[in-house]
This record gives structure tokens, C-alpha cells and sequence, in this order.
């Protein structure tokens, strides 16, 4: 349990961050999504997540859009929500809190978004601080699945997801080719699941983002309004 749901000593590190999103009344989730956008397995995430018509955060390595941007783009025009997961994936325990931003800054100037989780969860000071002065809003989790771990059977991933999750739970999922195996068992049929317990699929609160052909057409729209105002 000290892996897949952090312990309030962990949480305690960074008081500020958001593990969980409770709501009176609902039982409502927030499925995420780190590593990506990678062409072998990020197209799949998206049609099972169509399929059940669920919604999700991806937190993407700045690299990766950098290669597959129209990966970054079919996200966004599905109607999910993107984070930033630093340029490079750095740790922030192992790199010099500079330099970390520095990375993060990187991305965020291809990620639109003011959602933020570190590689790893891992911060050391002054990290948080500096991002949250530079705007992000830093997003960690109350279940990670594990489906990352070649040691775990997908059966056992899945039962990860049904034994920790609990009401506003973040559930971290990775498309990425070490977690695929277990993540395309675990994915499907964890959703089946919580929906039969009752719970609905939400986006993590943060500032909406518009995909890039949204953005020219409000640039468009923009330039008309000027125009027409002279």
C-alpha cells in the first residue's frame, strides 16, 4: 500500500499538490495518464477510452509531442485534458531544481496546460515553490496501478485499481511500452468495473486548454474582431 496509495506522511511533502478531488454526494474518479504520447500505444488508450466514453488527463513528455504532435493534437480533439510531465522526465530528486524548471518551462511551451506531475512524484525543494510561482498546478495521485511493473501480472494490476480506489481517487495508468501489456488488461476492465460500482469519470480541475486548430481559429476570430473595430 505504501506504493500504490501514498501514505499521508508522503502526501505531507508536498501539502499544496492535489491527490484526491472528493465531491459531496458523487462517486466520481480522474483517470490519468503519464509518459505518453507514443504511437504504439497511446491510439489505443484513446479508442477504449471512446469506447466507454470516459474522459482523461494525460500527462505528456514534452519529447514525445515533440515527435508525435499530432498524437497531442488527436488527444486534445477527443476531449481530454493534458498535463505537463517535464520535458526529458527528469526526477526531481536526482536534478538540480534549475535546471528542473527549466526542463518543465520546455514543455509547457509545447503542452498547454497549467497541470503539472512530476516523473516519479519525486520533488525536492524549492521545486514546488518555483513551479507554482511560474503558474503549475501540481497534480499527484491517490492510486497509482502499477502497471508499469513487470513484476505484477495484469490480474494483479487490475486488482490494484479495485482494492484502493476510493471516492475522488486520482488513478495513475501510464501509456508507455512497459506498462502496455498490463495496462491493455487493466484498462478496460477497470472501467467496467467502476462503472458498476457506480462511479463517474471526470477531468482533473484545472485551466481548460484549446488543441492548436482551436487556438487559430480564435487567433482568426481575433483578428477579424480588431479589424472590423478600426
Amino acid at each position: 500500500m505504501m506504493i500504490e496509495q501514498p501514505p499521508l506522511l508522503y502526501r505531507a511533502l508536498y501539502p499544496k499538490a492535489l491527490w484526491c478531488v472528493k465531491k459531496p454526494h458523487q462517486k466520481t474518479v480522474y483517470l490519468t495518464f503519464d509518459d505518453g504520447p507514443i504511437p504504439e500505444v497511446t491510439p489505443w488508450v484513446l479508442d477504449q477510452l471512446d469506447r466507454y466514453n470516459v474522459k482523461a488527463t494525460f500527462f505528456c513528455v514534452g519529447d514525445n509531442v515533440r515527435k508525435y504532435p499530432y498524437l497531442y493534437e488527436e488527444i486534445l480533439e477527443c476531449g481530454h485534458q493534458v498535463g505537463n510531465h517535464t520535458f526529458h522526465h527528469l526526477q526531481g530528486w536526482l536534478t538540480a531544481s534549475n535546471r528542473f524548471v527549466e526542463d518543465t518551462l520546455e514543455a509547457g511551451r509545447l503542452i498547454a496546460s497549467n497541470l503539472f506531475r512530476p516523473p516519479h512524484g519525486h520533488m525536492i525543494f524549492p521545486q514546488p515553490h518555483l513551479l507554482k510561482r511560474k503558474g503549475y498546478k501540481i497534480v499527484m495521485w491517490d492510486v497509482v496501478t502499477r502497471d508499469y511493473n513487470v513484476k505484477l501480472s495484469p490480474e494483479q494490476v487490475l486488482d490494484n485499481v479495485k482494492r484502493y480506489t476510493r471516492d475522488g481517487s486520482i488513478i495513475v495508468f501510464h501509456d508507455s511500452l512497459k506498462a502496455e501489456k498490463n495496462m491493455k488488461f487493466a484498462l478496460p476492465r477497470s472501467i467496467e468495473w467502476l462503472q458498476r460500482e457506480g462511479y463517474t469519470f471526470e477531468l482533473i480541475p484545472g485551466m481548460p486548454k484549446l488543441s492548436r486548430n482551436q487556438e487559430k481559429i480564435l487567433k482568426r476570430e481575433e483578428t477579424v474582431a480588431v479589424a472590423a473595430s478600426r
